[in-house]
């Protein structure tokens, strides 16, 4: 059995969902999210990022860390935010001596629900379907929990 950590990086909420996988099956260990201060500059949110992330490592002991890769956004400020989110989410699971995979979001769609252009609420419904879950998690929750179980289907686990 292997607990995997996934992350959908965002600079005001950071979504994260811990699963466990084991041959071919799916466990909800966990989910939830990473507010940040926006009122306060970037780097103090990209600080709080660190810490939560790192919080939530402690608390659930994943082994791996699955991360959602930056897309291509309409405003390149925007996408260098989600950039600096997403390197201080990898550096907590680094400091915690995890290895870490990138999935591009069409990649994560495809292993979630067999559609590269899936949207939002398929996702949410497939997310929880596969996990058996009685209600649904948040957006960024739901989005972080696919990250999770893109990587336990890549690995075959």
């Amino acid at each position: 059995m292997e607990r995997i950590l996934g992350i959908d990086p965002g600079s005001r909420v950071t979504g994260y969902g811990v699963i466990e996988a084991d041959r071919g099956r799916l466990y909800f260990v966990a989910c939830g999210v990473v507010k940040t201060t926006v009122k306060y500059p970037l780097n103090f949110r990209l600080n709080e990022i660190f810490d939560g992330i790192n919080e939530v490592i402690q608390v659930h002991n994943p082994v791996v860390t699955a991360v959602e890769d930056v897309f291509l956004a309409d405003n390149p400020r925007s996408a260098l935010k989600l950039g600096q989110a997403r390197g201080a989410a990898i550096v907590a699971a680094m400091q915690n001596g995890m290895q870490v995979f990138d999935y591009t979001p069409r990649t994560i769609k495809q292993a979630v629900s067999g559609y590269g252009q899936a949207e939002k609420g398929q996702m949410q419904h497939m997310v929880r379907m596969l996990l058996n879950l009685s209600g649904t998690p948040s957006s960024d929750a739901s989005d972080a929990l696919a990250v999770a179980i893109c990587h336990a289907n890549q690995l075959n686990l």
